[in-house]
């Protein structure tokens, strides 16, 4: 009995010796340090994450404040506060007065979008700091050198700013640094050499600026680096062969830049790397064979330089045992067939768009781990039809622009598919059905298909659907009013006739709307004044006849959208004639 007296008076002690403390104006934090959040918080002057209105009362080391931690002696050693995503969250800027709570360890202020102004120079007072992570809000002006001065710092993280300006060779000071990420920013100039001082970095992003200059020799010194993305810039000259000796380098993204010359041989020293991407560059010569050797390897992506002949198959039959996805779309190969070794193998995802393939679709041996497939710009003729059918996992399929010749109505689809383009092609006969509720997109467009556009059940998932430059003959179906997702319409350059639905308006989300060269009767209805999302919208080459809905978005086209018409008038045509009575 009289333990369990003691569990209800330590509590009560414990309460009123805290409501004493408070009475007597003894703090729970220092006051230096409430007065530096304070001003932080003054400085913000919109906040909808909520995060501030708790910063009320004496005691900042309660746990009341949010995002705020002590340490020993009430002092504060932790602020973060991080958001992801919403609205305005806060709108402000980051007060010098943070450069005085000279125990801090941490700070993350993140994700907050509207925070602007410069990193104030008193950071460089927060010695103790090991984390610094200003990710995703609207701060400017060029990085602070003195960030240098932080010598405990083990991340630094500022992506998504505008911050602009080169990088500090002071940051190279930064010797306990393991993540430096800048990306998505509007940086310029070279990466400073003395990047190659951080032999502590596992991880460095750059990628999304506008660096340029040569990729440097001293990164090949990063020898503890895991992660390096230079994705995005404008960088020049070759591939630095010391890149090859990151034995630990799990992804090298050096992809979208200006990179020339041929992919070093010693790539086959890079035993980690699991991710290997260099498209969108200007890189020359053969695929090495040695990229074989990379026994990590799950995600290649050559995509889009000037690479030419063909694959080492023996090379490649035997190695890369973790494919699973492989991308050498726009080069100059001349493929032929899809490699043997990539049909037999168990791939997730396979872009061979322009590589010179020619004849029947090729036998995927393994089709059910097909997620995304790109054989476009190419000459396969024949083999659609049962083509994609057994490919259980497949969301998106893209085999536009060959010269395949084959009924529509007789192509069979997984299930699952989400996405279908065959544009351009020889495609003929009826559209009978869209052949998946999941069907979010489909692009037929191009071909020679007749009939009729096809009903619309409720609950599709349709967000585009081009229908464009075929034969399709008939009115727009009421029924299209069940595509409460539509974003994209194109029934350009048919044989459609009848008048424009007025159910038209109720796609909210629409902002692509072409339904000229056809034959289409009557006005345009009053109601797609209510697609306020619509960006382009013609209507041009039919009968129709009328005064234009006048309002936005309509109004604001150009008159080649309107052009060609019985009667249209109307801004942004000539007035109507007072005798038609609109």
């Amino acid at each position: 009995m009289q333990f369990v007296m003691w569990l209800v008076l330590v509590p009560m002690m414990l309460t009123f010796l805290k409501s004493a403390s408070s009475q007597s104006g003894i703090p729970g934090c220092s006051p230096a340090d409430r007065a530096a959040l304070l001003g932080f918080k003054a400085s913000i002057v919109k906040d909808t994450t909520g995060f501030l209105s708790t910063w009320t009362g004496d005691d900042c080391c309660s746990g009341g404040w949010e995002g705020v931690e002590c340490g020993e002696g009430g002092r504060v050693n932790r602020l973060m506060l991080q958001s992801h995503g919403g609205g305005v969250l806060m709108k402000g800027v980051l007060s010098p007065s943070l450069g005085t709570l000279h125990f801090l360890e941490i700070m993350v202020i993140s994700g907050m979008r509207r925070i602007a102004g410069k990193i104030p120079e008193s950071f460089s007072g927060l010695t103790l700091l090991t984390q610094l992570v200003l990710d995703d809000n609207s701060l400017q002006g060029t990085i602070p050198s003195s960030l240098g001065k932080l010598r405990n710092l083990q991340i630094l993280s500022l992506s998504g700013n505008r911050f602009n300006g080169q990088i500090s060779p002071a940051l190279g000071n930064l010797r306990n640094l393991l993540q430096l990420n800048l990306a998505k920013n509007l940086l310029t100039g070279p990466i400073p050499q003395a990047v190659g001082n951080l032999r502590s970095l596992h991880s460095l992003d750059l990628s999304f600026n506008m660096l340029s200059g040569s990729i440097p020799d001293s990164l090949g010194q990063l020898q503890n680096l895991t992660y390096l993305v230079l994705t995005r810039n404008q960088f020049s000259g070759q591939i630095p062969v010391s890149l090859c000796s990151l034995v630990r380098l799990s992804e090298l993204s050096l992809d979208q830049n200006r990179l020339v010359g041929r992919i070093p041989a010693q790539i086959r020293d890079m035993k980690s790397v699991s991710v290997l991407r260099l498209g969108f560059n200007k890189l020359t010569g053969q695929i090495p064979g040695s990229i074989s050797e990379l026994h990590s390897l799950w995600n290649l992506n050559l995509s889009r330089n000037l690479l030419t002949g063909s694959l080492p198959d023996a090379a490649f039959a035997k190695g890369l045992p973790s494919i699973l996805s492989i991308d050498l779309s726009y080069n100059d190969l001349d493929l032929g067939a899809v490699p043997s070794w990539i049909r037999n193998r168990q791939l997730s995802d396979v872009h061979l768009a322009g590589c010179k393939l020619r004849g029947v679709l090729p036998n995927f041996t393994k089709p059910d781990s097909l997620a995304t497939l790109d054989l476009s710009d190419n000459y396969f003729t024949t083999g659609i039809s049962s083509f994609l059918a057994s490919m259980a996992s497949l969301r998106t399929a893209k085999i536009s622009n060959n010269l395949i010749k084959a009924d529509v109505s007789t192509v069979r689809l997984p299930g699952q598919i989400s996405s279908l383009d065959l544009h351009s092609n020889l495609l003929f006969g009826s559209l009978l059905r869209i052949p998946s509720r999941y069907m979010e997109v489909v692009e037929v467009s191009n071909n020679q298909i007749s009939g009729r556009i096809p009903e619309f059940v409720v609950g599709m998932k349709l967000k585009v659907l081009n229908l464009a430059s075929n034969k399709i003959s008939g009115h727009i179906p009421d029924s299209v009013s069940n595509l409460a997702k539509l974003e994209k319409f194109d029934i350009s350059r048919n044989l459609i006739t009848g008048t424009i639905p007025a159910s038209l308006g109720s796609f909210v989300r629409l902002h692509w709307l072409d339904l000229s060269r056809n034959e289409l009767t009557g006005r345009i209805p009053d109601s797609l004044l209510g697609v306020k999302a619509l960006r382009h919208a013609s209507f041009r080459a039919n009968r129709l006849c009328g005064k234009i809905p006048q309002g936005k978005p309509l109004n604001i086209f150009p008159p080649v959208a309107y052009a060609h018409n019985l009667c249209l008038c109307g801004k942004p045509l000539p007035p109507c004639k007072r005798k038609m009575g609109q």
